[in-house]
């Protein structure tokens, strides 16, 4: 049942595995927020949580070298497919995929994995995601890093509006 709150949520261990430079890549999924989404983690369990969010058109993948390092350093790294990514469930609906939901998904996630706070490093759409994150869950938060994307407030016109008048060519109108 996809619809499982954040604190019924199950983790599913997938048996995949990748060579990293501190230990294994370990893959599994949780059940968190109405989706199913797919983590890669690397480090020690017991370890200070570094929360690496994908930016677009990009997956956990993105994060590989930055997870061995961080894991090498005793950090646990923690790269999920956000909702609609990779192995994550994309919902139908256009609708569940504003701002609260995914940032639902993050701090379900933390939940799920009984974390308050962690460090939140996004790259792209994944920033936009970290700076929401801040704003609206501070407590949850030790540190940001935010790559690629300066924190902007909600403009009044749509997003896709604003994309399409930076023409054809951009890069977020060829997946439109």
């Amino acid at each position: 049942d996809k619809a499982r709150s954040a604190g019924e949520a199950s983790e599913r261990v997938n048996s995949t595995m990748e060579s990293g430079g501190a230990g294994e890549v370990r893959h599994w999924n949780a059940d968190v927020n109405g989706v199913s989404l797919h983590v890669a983690e690397q480090g020690p369990a017991a370890g200070p949580a570094v929360l690496l969010l994908h930016g677009f058109p990009e997956l956990w993948l993105s994060w590989r070298h930055q997870m061995a390092a961080l894991a090498a350093r005793g950090f646990r790294a923690l790269a999920p497919d956000l909702r609609g990514y990779g192995d994550s469930d994309a919902p139908a609906d256009p609708a569940a995929y504003t701002m609260l939901h995914v940032v639902g998904d993050v701090v379900a996630l933390l939940d799920h994995l009984r974390l308050p706070k962690v460090v939140v490093v996004g790259h792209d759409w994944g920033a936009q995601v970290a700076w929401h994150f801040c704003l609206f869950r501070p407590d949850r938060v030790r540190a940001v890093v935010a790559l690629g994307i300066p924190f902007f407030p909600r403009s009044p016109r749509p997003m896709a509006e604003m994309f399409a008048a930076r023409g054809d060519g951009f890069y977020i109108t060829q997946f439109q």
